[in-house]
């Protein structure tokens, strides 16, 4: 057995854990540097109450707990399904250096965890969105946007 399918297993058993402890849904993530795992997660939205409490965000906080940063790079992400478009934005966020993941989004879909609505509502104008997604008080968040911008000292990520 390779490390990548030990470590796939590990995430695998991970998806497992949530929905035998009635944690959440059926997933589970790890995340690795150097061969060794730094950080677990499992889908833990119905025990906390928090719809983004999803393995990979999960994994994602704790592994950057876990080396002081808020980028991972040089970590490999392994989750037991294709992460949702809350997770990847988060892992895109993160930096990892790859992703592997086990089941697919049309696997999640078949069991009743189908995002090809979040997937379709992305590309649309947001006059188009199920969500009213409304524009506010622009010219006033823009002074932030302007002070940030002249910041010397910022961190940029």
């Amino acid at each position: 057995m390779t490390n990548e399918e030990r470590f796939m297993k590990e995430a695998i058993a991970l998806s497992k854990k949530s929905i035998e402890q009635n944690e959440g849904g059926p997933f589970g993530c790890i995340i690795v540097r150097n061969n060794e795992i730094i950080a677990r997660g499992n889908n833990r939205v119905l025990v906390d109450n928090d719809p983004t409490a999803h393995a990979e965000v999960v994994a994602i906080r704790n592994a950057c707990r876990h080396v002081g940063t808020f980028q991972l790079e040089n970590c490999e992400i392994y989750s037991s399904c294709e992460p949702c478009p809350m997770c990847l934005g988060a892992i895109y966020w993160a930096r990892p250096r790859i992703v592997f993941f086990a089941n697919t989004r049309q696997d999640a879909a078949s069991i009743g965890f189908d995002d090809s609505m979040i997937y379709q509502e992305m590309g649309q104008d947001l006059s188009h969105r199920k969500i009213p997604v409304v524009n506010l008080c622009r010219q006033e968040a823009l002074k932030v946007f302007a002070q940030w911008a002249a910041k010397q000292d910022k961190t940029l990520y």
